[in-house]
C-alpha cells in the first residue's frame, strides 16, 4: 500500500525568515563597513542587529510555535542522538527546528548578542565610541572593546558550521532546509500538525519595542 502523499505546511512565519536573512546582511555590512572605516554606517548596522537580537528574543517567547524557545529548545543528549542520523537519507519530519539545530540557533543568538552589546562599550581610541563606552571605567571598555574584536572570529565559526550543517542535510539526507527559510512552506508527511503562527500586528509591536533601545543610542538621548 503507498504511503499518503506529503502535505505543504506553513512552518516559519514571516518574522522569522525577515530576522534569519537580515541578520546575514547585516553581518557581511558591519564587516565590510569597519573594515572601510566608515564607522557611522557601522554603528548604525550594529543598532538594527541589537533591534533584530532583541525581537528575536522576544519572539522566543510570545510569537508563533516554531519560533519559541520552549517548543524547539531539547536536551542536549536529545541534539547529539539526532547527530547520530545525520547521514541516515530519510524524510523530513521536522515542523521547525530539530533538535540539533535549536541549540546552534542559540549559540549564534548568543555570539551575536555579545557582539552587539560589547559594542556599545567599545571605544577605539581614535575614532569611534560606543554609545555606553563613557558609563563605564577605561578598563570595562578596553575588555568590551577586546571581545567585540575577537567574538567575530566565533560568528564565522558558527555561521561556517551552520552552512556545513545545511550542505550535508542536502547532500546526505536530502533534505533542503533552505527553500523553507526562503518561503516559509516545507513538504511534510501527511498528517502533520500545522503550527499556531502568531499575528502579523503582534510583530510589529515587539518590533517597534525592540527598535526603541537602538533610537535611543543612536538620538544620544541615551549614552552618546
Amino acid at each position: 500500500m503507498p504511503e499518503p502523499a506529503p502535505i505543504r505546511v506553513k512552518v516559519w512565519d514571516g518574522w522569522v525568515r525577515l530576522v534569519h536573512w537580515a541578520l546575514i546582511g547585516l553581518i557581511g555590512l558591519s564587516w565590510w563597513s569597519a573594515e572601510t572605516g566608515r564607522m557611522d554606517l557601522h554603528l548604525t548596522s550594529g543598532y538594527a542587529i541589537l533591534t533584530l537580537l532583541l525581537f528575536r528574543l522576544g519572539w522566543g517567547v510570545v510569537g508563533s510555535d516554531t519560533a519559541r524557545f520552549g517548543r524547539f529548545l531539547r536536551s542536549p543528549l536529545a541534539a547529539l542522538g539526532h547527530l547520530r542520523h545525520l547521514f541516515r537519507r530519510e524524510p523530513d519530519r521536522e515542523i521547525g527546528h530539530n533538535a540539533a539545530g535549536g541549540w546552534m540557533v542559540l549559540a549564534l543568538i548568543a555570539a551575536l548578542l555579545t557582539q552587539a552589546v560589547t559594542g556599545l562599550f567599545a571605544d577605539d581610541q581614535i575614532f569611534t565610541r560606543g554609545p555606553l563606552a563613557r558609563s563605564v571605567p577605561p578598563e570595562a571598555s578596553d575588555w568590551a572593546t577586546s571581545i567585540h574584536i575577537r567574538a567575530f572570529n566565533l560568528i564565522l565559526a558558527l555561521a561556517a558550521l551552520h552552512v556545513l550543517a545545511v550542505g550535508l542535510y542536502f547532500l546526505a539526507k536530502g533534505q533542503n532546509l533552505v527553500r523553507p527559510m526562503l518561503t516559509g512552506w516545507k513538504w511534510l508527511p501527511a498528517g502533520s500538525a500545522a503550527p499556531r503562527l502568531a499575528p502579523f500586528w503582534l510583530g510589529l509591536l515587539l518590533l517597534a519595542l525592540a527598535a526603541l533601545p537602538a533610537l535611543l543610542f543612536r538620538t544620544g538621548l541615551v549614552g552618546g
